[in-house]
């Protein structure tokens, strides 16, 4: 199972614990560090709700681990829906179309690069860095596992 990496920690000048997670271009807060870590979750099934409604059913679930120095790890049991979310936000944030990542992947047809972004196709490892490359070329992917 991927993960997508981030952070929780707490803030030195209030009482907040902050959590992050920088490749869906997220963040949230709580009073303790699990409220923190439940309302990232909440926060990314949003999210997933409103771009892949109708690809998530019933069983989807996320996940969160904790790792050493306030590192944690994020899953889904469809990550499938973790990665093309990570690649619309990551595209997003770029400022880039669908037809500006499709000429980065020197592709004629943008619905190529759209179904990875659409859930409908899961890359290889080594496609997906490329995907991500295309989707955002000032970002490199933090993955887990």
């Amino acid at each position: 199972m991927m993960e997508l990496e981030g952070r929780v920690w707490k803030d030195p000048d209030s009482s907040w614990w902050l959590v992050e997670i920088s490749f869906l271009d997220i963040m949230s807060q709580g009073r303790t560090r699990k409220e923190a870590l439940s309302m990232i979750k909440d926060a990314v099934m949003e999210l997933l709700l409103d771009s892949y409604e109708d690809q998530l059913d019933k069983r989807f679930q996320l996940t969160v681990t904790m790792y050493e120095e306030g590192i944690i790890g994020l899953g889904a049991s469809d990550d499938k829906l973790l990665f093309a979310l990570g690649l619309k936000r990551q595209r997003l944030r770029s400022g880039s179309t669908i037809r500006d990542v499709s000429r980065r992947l020197k592709s004629k047809s943008p619905n190529a690069y759209a179904r990875y972004e659409r859930a409908l196709a899961r890359p290889s490892i080594e496609k997906y860095a490329e995907l991500i490359h295309a989707a955002n070329p000032n970002r490199r992917p933090l993955l887990l596992g």
